[in-house]
């Protein structure tokens, strides 16, 4: 079988500009109930989607931006699949620990990251989706981000320039066949960071360079020597057999400016979960500069299925 991207959830386009992501727990029922409602969601999901592009792609004759991935974590597959195989990477996410900071791990069975450029279409996809889900889920977390400036991450600097161009994005975000039974999945690492932003504004622009890693405005990277050791461009990174290795990083921003909570929720869709796990033990054994004036929230792992999959789900395929 080969990778096709166009059978794949939309977890390797770009980030939108008004995004919702959503993290849902199971109620305490019965899992053939919980079995039946997400074998009616798989199916239900993807028409919403459909009819809302329709919708959305009306207005000035454009086509809609609306973008959708709907995961399932292991927790949730062994109360609802618990006789069907999983994919190969999918594993309950643990709390990891550094010698000075750790990033937590919190609940969740589902997960939403619903993104297009018009606001009204994604509450209505989250709107609906919920219609078919209260009943059986209590919401843990509900995140609205919104594109900054220029496509700035919220700390004032260019977002992604490390990560693949869109061109070259699929292969590091979809799984391939190295696990038949699920090509053209994905695994999601969700992440909420809240950041100390007196802290990081009162840092001067050429001390917030050292700790990112990269110019300011120019987005130009760094000379190794000019940066701090531990800059958030060095620590971040990951190497397997001597190469470095390519997730697909997409950092909303988030902020409530009366209360004065600001953050970053990170998410990051990769072909193999263990990448994007090996990137976050290296943020935390080289103490990245951002961890300093941030708290982390929550941290949960999906897995994104295939539209094939889905499909599969819907049909009762899945035991």
């Amino acid at each position: 079988m080969d990778m096709n991207p166009a059978k794949a959830q939309d977890v390797w386009k770009d980030i939108g500009q008004s995004v919702q992501f959503t993290v849902l727990k199971f109620k305490d029922l019965e899992a053939a109930d919980l079995k039946e409602m997400i074998e009616d969601f798989a199916d239900r999901s993807q028409a919403i989607i459909r009819s809302l592009r329709i919708r959305d792609g009306q207005q000035d004759g454009q086509a809609s931006t609306l973008k959708v991935a709907f995961g399932i974590s292991n927790h949730a597959w062994d109360i609802v699949f618990p006789n069907t195989k999983k994919p190969k990477e999918l594993t309950t996410y643990e709390t990891l620990t550094g010698p000075k900071y750790e990033m937590p791990a919190t609940e969740g069975d589902l997960f939403f990251h619903i993104r297009a450029n018009n606001q009204a279409v994604v509450v209505e996809c989250q709107t609906q989706f919920m219609k078919f889900l209260r009943d059986y889920t209590e919401v843990l977390d509900s995140t609205q981000g919104f594109r900054y400036f220029e496509g700035r991450a919220i700390i004032g600097f260019i977002d992604g320039t490390e990560a693949p161009a869109e061109a070259d994005a699929a292969p590091y975000a979809i799984i391939g066949d190295e696990d038949p039974d699920y090509i053209n999945g994905s695994y999601a690492f969700a992440q909420k960071w809240v950041h100390d932003m007196d802290f990081w504004n009162k840092m001067k622009t050429e001390h917030q360079e050292k700790a990112v890693g990269r110019e300011k405005f120019t987005d130009l990277e760094l000379e190794d020597e000019d940066k701090y050791e531990n800059a958030h461009n060095v620590a971040s990174q990951y190497d397997e057999n001597g190469e470095e290795q390519k997730i697909i990083r997409m950092n909303v921003p988030f902020s409530d400016p009366a209360t004065g909570k600001t953050g970053t929720y990170f998410m990051g869709y990769s072909r193999y979960w263990h990448v994007t796990k090996g990137m976050l033990i290296n943020m935390l054994d080289q103490s990245d500069f951002l961890l300093t004036f941030s708290d982390i929230l929550t941290g949960q792992l999906f897995f994104i299925p295939s539209r094939d999959t889905l499909a599969a789900i819907a049909d009762g395929e899945f035991n």
